[in-house]
C-alpha cells in the first residue's frame, strides 16, 4: 500500500520516522490553547479540538498522498488568529473560526481548480521570502511579549483618541522597554529560553517539547506553575470544552455576522485571501524546501506540477490537496489554521518516506488527549521561548532577499517590518504589495506587475480606506 520498497524504506524505519515527528511536534498542543485562549476560546476544548485535526490531517496525508508530513495548527496562524483578527480586527473567536473555515474553502477552490499554481508563480520571490521571514519577526515579537522580556510605557495624559474598548491610541511618547527581570515569571522564561537553546544547538530530538516540561517543572518551586490537577475532572472538562468550540464557527455569533454589514464583509474577504494566500505560501514551501533536498517528490513529481497538469496525479499534487482540506476542518472542529509542519523534516531524517510514518504520528497524536490535564498547568514562560526560537528559525529566508537592490529592498522591507511592528501579517503582506506596485510603477516597469499582484494589492488598498472612513471620527 505504501510502496516501501520503491522509496527505499522499511517498517521499522517509518515507525522510528513517525514517533520522532510526534515529539518534535507534540509540543504544539500545548501552545496551541495557550494563544487562542486569550481571545476567550475555552483552552481544554481548543486542546482537543487541534489533537482531532492534527490526527485526521496527518492521516489523510499519510493515506491519500503517501507522504511523510504531518500537519497541525501552525504557529504563524495562530498570531494571525489570535492578534490580526481577534485583537487587531475586533471579530469575535466564533466569527474567526468562521473565517478560517472559510479561509480553507478558498484554497480547497483554488487547489481543486488548480489556480494555486497561478497566484503562487505571481507572487515574486523576494516578497514570498519576505512574508516568511516577517512572520518569523511577528512570533519572535509575541514571544518576546509573552515571556514578559519587553513592557511598553505610556504616559496617560498623552493618549489623543480611544479605539474600541480595549486600547488607545497614543504619540510618541510610547515606547517600548527591556523588562527589569525582578519578577519570577520573567526570570523563568529566561531560564526556559536559555534551556532551549542549549537543547537546540545540541541538536537534542524534542527540543520544544523538553524545554516545556523542564521550564514548567522549575516553576513548580518558583511559584509560577498552576499545580492544581484533577485528572478525572479535567478529562471531562476537556470534553465539555470542546462542545463549546465545535462547529462554533457556524453558531449564531460565527458566520451569519460576518455579512451583517459591508464594512464587516469587506474586511472578511480581505482577511481570507491574506490568510489563504499566506497558508499557501508556508504549505508550498515546506513541501517542496523539504521534499526537494530529501528527494521525496522526484523530478518528475516536480515537472508535473510546474506543468500544470490536470488531476492530482502527482505526490505533491495531493499533498497540497490534504493540506488545504485539513484547515477547512480545523474551522469545524474549533481551532486556527492548520499547515504542513516543518517539523516533520526531523521524522524525514530519520528515515521516514511513505505515508506510513503518519500512522504512527497520528496514533501518537491520539494518546496525547490523556495529558489534556496538563493544559492548564503549563504557564506562558514555558511556550514563550518556542516562539522566539521559531521566529529566529525563519530568520534564513531573508537571505533569499537581494538587500542592495533597493526595488527589491523597499517593498522586501515593509513586508516583514509591518507584519511585526503593526502586529499584523495581513497589513505586511499589504504593505509588501502595495510598495512592490509603487516601485514598479517608479521604474517604468508597470507592465511588469502581475495582474493578480495588481488586484490582490487594489483589494487591500480598498480595505485601508474603509478602515480609514469607519475610524474618521
Amino acid at each position: 500500500m505504501f510502496q516501501l520498497e520503491k522509496y527505499h524504506t522499511n517498517v521499522k524505519r517509518e515507525v522510528i520516522a513517525g514517533f520522532t515527528t510526534f515529539l518534535s511536534m507534540v509540543y504544539i498542543f500545548f501552545l496551541n490553547p495557550q494563544i487562542l485562549g486569550q481571545t476567550a476560546m475555552p483552552k481544554k476544548g481548543v486542546f482537543l479540538a487541534s489533537i482531532i485535526v492534527s490526527t485526521i490531517g496527518t492521516l489523510f496525508m499519510g493515506l491519500f498522498a503517501n507522504v511523510p508530513f504531518a500537519l497541525a495548527p501552525g504557529i504563524g496562524m495562530q498570531a494571525y488568529f489570535t492578534y490580526t483578527i481577534v485583537f487587531g480586527f475586533h471579530f469575535k473567536w466564533q466569527q474567526a473560526l468562521a473565517i478560517v473555515f472559510l479561509v480553507g474553502t478558498f484554497d480547497l477552490i483554488i487547489t481543486l481548480t488548480h489556480g494555486r499554481r497561478a497566484i503562487v508563480k505571481a507572487i515574486p520571490v523576494e516578497l514570498k521570502a519576505a512574508i516568511a521571514g516577517g512572520i518569523g519577526l511577528f512570533v519572535t515579537y509575541i514571544g518576546l511579549k509573552n515571556a514578559g522580556f519587553i513592557n511598553f510605557i505610556i504616559d496617560k495624559t498623552d493618549v489623543i483618541s480611544g479605539w474600541g474598548t480595549s486600547s488607545m491610541i497614543g504619540n510618541g511618547s510610547v515606547t517600548p522597554e527591556m523588562a527589569n527581570f525582578n519578577q519570577t515569571p520573567v526570570i523563568l522564561a529566561l531560564i526556559g529560553l536559555l534551556i532551549l537553546i542549549v537543547l537546540c544547538l545540541r541538536k537534542v530530538p524534542g527540543a520544544f517539547l523538553i524545554s516545556m516540561i523542564l521550564t514548567t517543572l522549575i516553576g513548580i518551586p518558583m511559584g509560577v506553575t498552576n499545580t492544581d490537577i484533577s485528572w478525572g475532572q479535567s478529562l471531562s472538562e476537556t470534553f465539555s470544552e470542546f462542545s463549546k468550540v465545535f462547529l462554533a464557527s457556524f453558531s449564531n455569533q460565527g458566520m451569519p455576522t460576518l455579512f451583517t454589514n459591508w464594512h464587516a464583509f469587506l474586511l472578511t474577504l480581505a482577511t481570507v485571501f491574506a490568510m489563504g494566500l499566506t497558508g499557501l505560501f508556508d504549505a508550498i514551501g515546506t513541501l517542496l524546501g523539504i521534499g526537494e533536498q530529501t528527494q521525496i517528490f522526484t523530478k518528475e513529481d516536480q515537472r508535473e506540477f510546474a506543468e500544470n497538469r490536470a488531476g492530482f496525479k502527482t505526490r505533491m499534487d495531493r499533498a497540497l490537496l490534504a493540506d488545504t482540506v485539513t484547515t477547512t476542518s480545523a474551522g469545524l472542529l474549533g481551532t486556527s489554521n492548520t499547515t504542513t509542519f516543518i517539523e516533520s523534516a526531523s521524522g524525514i531524517a530519520a528515515g521516514g518516506r511513505t505515508g506510513l510514518s503518519n500512522l504512527v504520528t497520528a496514533a501518537a497524536f491520539l494518546l496525547t488527549i490523556f495529558f489534556a490535564p496538563f493544559v492548564s498547568v503549563i504557564p506562558n514562560a514555558a511556550t514563550a521561548p518556542i516562539l522566539i526560537l521559531v521566529g529566529i528559525s525563519m530568520m534564513g529566508e531573508f537571505k533569499k532577499i537581494e538587500w542592495g537592490d533597493l526595488e527589491i529592498a523597499i517593498p522586501s522591507f515593509f513586508t516583514s517590518v509591518f507584519m511585526a511592528l503593526s502586529y499584523s501579517i495581513s497589513y505586511g503582506i499589504a504593505a509588501g504589495f502595495i510598495f512592490y506596485i509603487f516601485v514598479k510603477i517608479i521604474k517604468g516597469k508597470f507592465k511588469q506587475i502581475n495582474p493578480v499582484v495588481l488586484i490582490i494589492s487594489l483589494m487591500f488598498l480598498v480595505n485601508f480606506i474603509l478602515i480609514a472612513f469607519r475610524f474618521a471620527d
